[in-house]
């Protein structure tokens, strides 16, 4: 037997597991509605047992190593005596917020080798969260991690007890055999069996449609598509709850639930704040929705200065109003409330400098290049636009703007020679928004828009014209009716440009929120943390390099169809689609590309960009002042460059990639089934080479982190002002020598407060969308990892710092540029400087950060 070393017990390998409680007192606690002093009371007594449970708690927790490199008789890893959790340690210093340390002790002989896995069993009725377990001093090889991060319920629960893998990766073919197995019976405990209802100590990744999002059962008026399962209604698949369906009205969808199931890891309670966020968008969807109703005793806005007193004074609550959030404690947070004023928002970040310069058509088009929804513009190729809507269908959609309209405001230069120097471009969501016109006028009015643009020679975008669009009446033939609006700076003409904006904004507002941030970050990426989870072992390297790029999203996807999405949420209720918000996302996927979400393909595929092997990133931005591209680039590329140098780690050819049995099944189920609706789609990478491998692992950490970032953490920094980012359209432009249009020249701003989102829906959209756009205390960065054990591999550790540098040498590029006065687009009228690609960020409202995950 080698010589132990004073940590190690002779015969014995000493450890530290650290956990975490399960606090269910304190989420009571926090959730009732009672009396500051019975809610301290009870803390204290809470406190209390906690320490009772920390001194018996170790009676009833085991643990039992598993050899990596010693068989039994059937060739498995040798599984060791159990052993029990021993004294706790009260100062084990670098544990986290409610993080509990406790020393173990394992039986070991130089007969059962290095450990490699070890099983755990929970005698209690009550569950933990285990973080880790470190082994110390093991003979001939030293400190063992494992990485946890998993509730653990009581033994029972389980067919097979739980096991934790150590920080080691291996491809599946070069696993120990004595752990293949085990390997292979964890992610056949993952995946499951695909039928039953899922329970909430399960663990188990499984897909399904979006048959969640109605409720049949409450009226017609709750009743919505199933999306995802046929060619009509295509989608990205969902985490599988299995929940009965509703009654006789429709018994395709899945009967609504106060709590939807997620894995179990995927919801860590109170323990992030991150999750407090999520906590707080549901007590807002329960409690604050009705509340604000009743607060709102006019539901307009009559002046400017009265949508900036949300940020200066708040709402004087009305005195009956006082006791109802007394007994709601939940929501005096989310309300800031003093007793007497509530709702007082902070100051947006487009506001912070100037009250008016929202105003401006440069700031208009300036957005479309750094502000939150900055990944639709597009260079005009051809005039005028053609539609891409079925004629048969919808008749002729093609743009009625003509040539002399642009040409007004092209400086001095014809169509034709502004489109052949690359400088016309255009905010197109006509074809999105006019296959829902009909339904959406009968709730709402609004216009399916075109806004046309000059590059400038300063680098700036100028407005041309904006053209707006309704379908035929009915009894005409298909086809639509536009009008084509043109710049003015004073007078009537003003007001109808400022209003013609409106319309574009909103527009451009609903798109954004439904499909360039839920679809196209949210939505498409939970079938790979599902494919991954059940595929990829946690000793897999590619689990390992993409496992961080998950975080939360399953949980904050189930949030939202449940309160934000869902029929009757707060999306269908404050955006201007209303209940047929998540079915346009549907239209637009049918044409959604996995491969056209690398930035450099994106960029080519809108036209911004016109490749060139000679030049950085291989191509050329048309606008060379577009702080998204240009950002955003520089962020893609250190993210490819971080992915090829792990991936090389591992793979010396593509046979290796096509060899490796766990990467080829999860690519496939993830394309097949949770990509189902496009599965037969040519542009699907095959996952034969190492380049393929690198290509779909950027384009997945790319769209979790950055891409996300860019159209998330803008949302209050520019929509917190409602006159600047309206989410509803009520009006259309009023008609010379209507009453409605002599109004709008006595009282402009009237006239424009009328037409979007009123006040008791702005409450709710600023409600929301400052939550969203904050960052957690607790978050994860891109180039940063919440363990620095989580991989014992050397290599990695080392391209991942290098990966880390790199970000941080981007974030100094990215703060100079902003410095820089000849780039008139990072700044703008609003004088608020491009961050939101800006690798790092603290707490809160901060306009920056990247996020490894989707995780609010």
């Amino acid at each position: 037997m080698p010589s132990f070393s004073n940590k190690c017990q002779k015969n014995k390998i000493q450890g530290t597991v650290v956990l975490m409680f399960k606090n269910d007192l304190h989420l009571n606690i926090h959730h009732a509605g009672i009396s500051g002093a019975l809610r301290g009371l009870l803390n204290t007594i809470f406190r209390h047992a906690v320490d009772d449970l920390t001194a018996l708690f170790h009676k009833q927790v085991s643990l039992s190593l598993v050899s990596a490199t010693k068989s039994d008789e059937n060739g498995n890893g040798k599984i060791g005596k159990e052993s029990y959790l021993e004294n706790h340690l009260p100062t084990f210093p670098t544990l986290g917020a409610r993080q509990k340390a406790f020393n173990i002790h394992f039986e070991y002989d130089a007969d059962f080798g290095i450990p490699g896995a070890f099983y755990v069993r929970n005698h209690k009725h009550t569950e933990f969260f285990l973080v880790s377990l470190t082994l110390e001093d093991i003979p001939n090889h030293g400190t063992i991690h494992f990485i946890c991060n998993s509730w653990v319920y009581n033994y029972k629960n389980y067919k097979k007890d739980r096991i934790f893998f150590t920080n080691n990766v291996f491809l599946p073919n070069k696993t120990p055999a004595s752990l293949v197995k085990y390997r292979e019976e964890e992610l056949e405990n993952l995946r499951g069996d695909g039928t039953g209802e899922r329970k909430e100590y399960e663990r188990i990744y499984d897909y399904d449609v979006y048959n969640d999002l109605g409720n049949p059962d409450r009226g017609e008026e709750y009743c919505r598509p199933i999306l995802g399962g046929s060619s009509t209604y295509p989608y990205p698949r969902r985490v599988r709850t299995g929940r009965k369906h509703t009654g006789d009205k429709d018994l395709k969808s899945e009967t609504p639930a106060e709590e939807t199931y997620v894995p179990r890891d995927e919801n860590f309670g109170l323990l992030k704040s991150s999750n407090f966020l999520i906590y707080k968008i549901k007590s807002l969807g329960q409690n604050l929705l009705p509340l604000l109703e009743s607060l709102i005793s006019h539901h307009e806005f009559h002046s400017f200065e009265e949508v900036r007193q949300l940020y200066e004074g708040g709402i004087k609550l009305p005195t009956n109003m006082l006791s109802k959030i007394a007994h709601l404690p939940a929501l005096k947070e989310i309300l800031r409330t003093d007793g007497e004023n509530v709702l007082k928002f902070p100051p947006p970040q487009a506001t912070k400098v100037s009250k008016s310069a929202w105003m401006t058509d440069e700031e208009f088009a300036r957005e479309m290049l750094a502000g939150v929804n900055p990944c639709v513009i597009r260079r005009l190729r051809e005039f005028p636009p053609q539609s891409t809507l079925d004629a048969t269908i919808y008749g002729d959609q093609n743009s009625e703007v003509s040539k002399q309209e642009l040409e007004i405001n092209l400086d001095g230069l014809t169509v034709e020679e502004a489109l052949n120097a690359n400088r016309l471009f255009i905010l197109d969501y006509h074809d999105t928004f006019m296959p829902y016109l009909e339904r959406i006028n009968k709730i709402a009015k609004a216009y399916a828009t075109r806004t046309f643009l000059f590059l400038m020679d300063d680098g700036k975008l100028k407005p041309l014209a904006i053209e707006l669009s309704l379908p035929r009446p009915s009894e005409d033939q298909h086809g639509a009716v536009s009008k084509v609006i043109l710049p003015a700076l004073e007078g009537v003409e003003s007001t109808i440009w400022l209003l013609a904006k409106a319309h574009v904004i909103v527009n451009d507002s609903c798109y954004h929120q439904l499909i360039s941030h839920w679809l196209n970050t949210h939505a498409v990426i939970e079938p790979f943390s599902i494919a991954t989870n059940r595929h990829l072992s946690v000793l897999h390297p590619i689990n390992k390099l993409l496992h961080p790029h998950y975080r939360d999203t399953i949980n904050i996807n189930g949030l939202a169809r449940h309160g934000l999405i869902n029929a009757g949420g707060i999306i269908e209720k404050s955006f201007l689609p209303g209940p047929n918000s998540v079915e346009m996302s549907s239209a637009v996927y049918k044409n959604w590309v996995f491969t056209d979400q690398a930035l450099p393909a994106d960029l080519v595929k809108r036209g911004l960009a016109i490749e060139d092997p000679s030049s950085p990133y291989g191509l050329n931005l048309v606008i060379k002042d577009y702080p998204y591209a240009v950002d955003g680039l520089e962020i893609w590329d250190a993210i490819k460059t971080w992915v090829q140098d792990y991936v090389s780690l591992y793979y010396a050819s593509d046979e290796a990639v096509q060899k490796d049995s766990e990467l080829q099944a999860w690519w496939k189920e993830a394309v097949e089934r949770g990509h189902e609706d496009l599965k037969d789609k040519p542009w699907w990478p095959k996952m034969q080479s190492i380049q393929e491998l690198i290509q779909c692992c950027s384009i997945i950490i790319w769209t979790a982190s950055a891409l996300h970032a860019a159209v998330n953490f803008g949302q209050y920094p520019y929509g917190g002002y409602i006159l600047n980012r309206p989410t509803l359209s009520r009006k259309l432009i009023p008609e010379k020598g209507t009453e409605e249009y002599d109004e709008m020249v006595k009282n402009p701003q009237k006239a424009y407060l009328g037409t979007i989102t009123p006040k008791y829906k702005t409450l709710v959209d600023l409600s929301v969308i400052e939550i969203l756009s904050r960052h957690a205390s607790d978050e994860v960065y891109l180039g940063q990892r919440d363990n620095p054990n989580w991989t014992s591999d050397s290599r990695a550790l080392k391209v991942f710092k290098k990966f880390g540098s790199k970000l941080a040498e981007i974030e100094g590029k990215i703060h100079e540029r902003n410095k820089d006065s000849s780039l008139s687009n990072r700044v703008g009228p609003v004088e608020l400087p491009y961050t939101l690609l800006a690798p790092s960020s603290t707490e809160g409202l901060t306009f920056r950060g990247i996020p490894n995950s989707i995780s609010i």
